[in-house]
């Protein structure tokens, strides 16, 4: 809050009252614009239309060459789904005109001298950008339906109807936040449009999978895609507010991409103090004073990264923790005939086949390869995700395993033989290495919701990548590579030893 917050009288009324005011002169401003207003109007009238005329040609052409009824049954809920996703795309050009737009019209200084405190001035913003598209959602969605149940005589059921409703808001939220945060650390809207491409790919992704589960019929799946919407709609909400600084983007002429100062910023962050071991490095022979620096890395620097990265660390323990009960879960409830994988691979004799010992000679380079581009490309998909597809990626091959682990009894084998001879002599070292650099991956993209106190996004997000670069490198890698050499040439051994006869 700043002082003059403070000094306001009415508290949470009176708090209540401005945004209220903010939300109206937003609102306002949108609707006088012909170029938002218009394109507005026309894809809540006649996008829904056009998207009837489609379901009822579609249904039509199924009907006439006896399809099954099942088709236009998927259709009319998908068709529903896009006809109230098309009106908030319209969100991101009312969200990025926001601060970036004002300021270019000057008239972002008088508003940011007014009484209003950071916070209310941001969700003001935020709430005033996403009411026209919602209502254009809500009566495009209305305006489909009216035109369903007069030719076609079809109506959603109720869940339905709520779940199109709850996932257009999600997603205009979503859609809103992060481009508000994206106007809001730029100085144009050239600029801010060409960021909201960070918002643009994961939606259209994102709206993709929704249309494989729409046609898939499982709604239920929905519903979870709304609680993880729900989820990144708080992170951006509280990011938004957490980095909003009135002066810092009164001060901003312009944006700049100074590759040096960049480079210096990340050069300094990825280097640390060396340590010696307690010894004077000055009687130390020239040929060990590398030394040092390992000291210094190991000793001291690599320590306190981790300590400072236990949050994250905590964080994905549990999840691996979860993901091994999600997978016990699944081998309970659906447990796999020893009839699946054949006489042969249930007899313990057949360990010794020449075939099953084809499949586990694996070589260390292609698990370390397959292992390096997995975390990697988790850790790429970190940064666009705020870290949460990296803790995913990381669940789903460790609940696999845990399923197969459990279904090994009906294969007559011990599950716990199986685990210690199958996975615990490599997963001692892969799974720790697994864990560090996925906490590391969540700190990449946890740093954008949460900078340290008095560093820029941009400055914290350099200190997160280099310290980032330096776990992966002088702990994880080696990790892994040991790892690899392990399930290359002790696992086969051992699990033939095992179960071989």
């Amino acid at each position: 809050m700043t002082t003059k917050a403070l000094q306001r009288e009415g508290g949470i009324a009176e708090s209540l009252r401005l945004v209220l005011a903010l939300v109206g002169r937003e609102v306002r401003d949108s609707l006088r614009d012909w170029r938002i207003a218009i394109p507005i109007v026309l894809l809540t009238l006649l996008f829904p239309l056009i998207m009837t005329f489609v379901a009822n040609s579609a249904i039509e052409w199924v009907a006439s060459y006896g399809g099954a009824p099942i088709i236009s049954e998927r259709m009319l809920p998908f068709l529903l789904m896009i006809v109230g996703f098309f009106p908030i795309s319209f969100s991101l050009v009312i969200a990025l005109e926001t601060f970036a737009g004002e300021r270019e019209r000057k008239s972002l200084e008088p508003l940011l001298a007014t009484i209003l405190s950071d916070a209310e001035l941001y969700v003001g913003k935020t709430v005033g950008a996403m009411v026209p598209p919602l209502l254009a959602a809500y009566l495009g969605v209305g305006v489909y339906l009216t035109g369903l149940y007069y030719f076609e005589g079809w109506s959603p059921p109720l869940e339905l109807f709520v779940l199109i409703i709850v996932l257009t808001t999600a997603e205009c939220v979503v859609m809103v936040s992060g481009a508000v945060v994206v106007s809001s650390q730029t100085t144009s809207v050239r600029a801010a449009n060409l960021l909201a491409s960070f918002i643009i790919i994961p939606m259209a992704l994102l709206a993709q999978g929704e249309a494989l589960v729409m046609f898939w019929g499982n709604y239920d799946a929905l519903w979870w895609i709304v609680a993880f919407l729900v989820v990144a709609d708080v992170i951006l909400v509280r990011m938004g507010i957490y980095i909003f600084n009135r002066e810092e983007l009164l001060g901003r002429e312009i944006d700049e991409l100074n590759l040096g100062y960049i480079w210096r910023t990340f050069w300094r962050h990825l280097q640390w103090e060396p340590w010696f071991f307690g010894r004077d490095p000055d009687r130390l022979p020239a040929a060990l004073r590398w030394m040092g620096a390992l000291g210094g890395l190991y000793r001291r620097h690599l320590p306190a990264v981790l300590r400072e990265s236990r949050l994250a660390v905590a964080t994905v323990v549990v999840a691996i923790l979860l993901a091994v009960l999600v997978g016990l879960s699944f081998a309970a409830d659906y447990p796999l005939p020893a009839e699946l994988l054949g006489d042969e691979v249930v007899s313990a004799d057949s360990f010794s086949d020449s075939r099953v010992l084809g499949v586990l000679s694996l070589t260390t380079g292609g698990i370390l390869s397959h292992n390096l581009r997995v975390l990697v490309g988790a850790a790429l998909l970190a940064v666009f995700s705020f870290g949460s597809l990296a803790i995913a990626l990381t669940m789903a091959p460790l609940a696999v395993v845990a399923f197969l682990v459990a279904q090994s009894a009906n294969m007559g084998y011990d599950p716990w033989l199986f685990f210690a001879a199958g996975v615990l002599p490599h997963g001692a070292l892969e799974i720790p290495a697994v864990v560090l650099s996925t906490a590391m991956a969540v700190r990449l993209g946890a740093v954008f919701m949460s900078p340290p106190r008095g560093m820029a996004v941009g400055e914290a997000w350099l200190r997160a990548l280099a310290d980032f670069l330096k776990v992966f490198v002088f702990l994880v890698l080696p990790m892994l590579a040991a790892a690899a050499a392990v399930e290359a040439h002790l696992t086969p051994a051992l699990v033939i030893r095992a179960f071989g006869g």
